[in-house]
């Protein structure tokens, strides 16, 4: 019996948990939500804790945040790490602003790391690619 109650309510929370999720939420939705986030990124981008650094720029290229771009870049010219680098220039290829796209084509004949320069070379081909089709 005790069993039974235990999966009862085990059910219960689970079910109830599923149904909260599936509701749009507006602030989840809204322009201010967003530009709040992006604004907090953008700090993100400019702190001194590498994994707030790229974990940032990472979640700047998933928001398509155009005004992100500048502080992009200069994740791509002037970090240390050829993984934030390489990140910087993911983000910038997931925005496609013109300025980005460049910066990833220069990197592919200029950067100082030859995995940076082969990576962003595969995600130039890509962004060829795609305004192909």
């Amino acid at each position: 019996m005790k069993q039974f109650i235990v999966m009862l309510l085990l059910s219960f929370f689970l079910v109830a948990n599923q149904l909260s999720y599936g509701f749009n939420n507006p602030v989840k939705n809204s322009l201010a939500n967003r530009e709040m986030v992006i604004k907090n990124l953008l700090v993100g981008v400019k702190s001194d804790n590498y994994g707030l650094r790229t974990s940032s720029a990472f979640l700047l290229g998933e928001f398509q945040a155009d005004e992100s771009v500048i502080e992009l870049l200069g994740m791509l010219h002037k970090e240390e790490s050829d993984d934030a680098r390489i990140l910087a220039a993911l983000s910038l290829l997931k925005i496609e602003d013109a300025r980005g796209i460049y910066a990833i084509k220069q990197a592919v004949r200029f950067d100082k790391s030859e995995r940076v320069r082969k990576i962003c070379e595969k995600f130039y081909h890509y962004y060829l690619e795609k305004i192909k089709s």
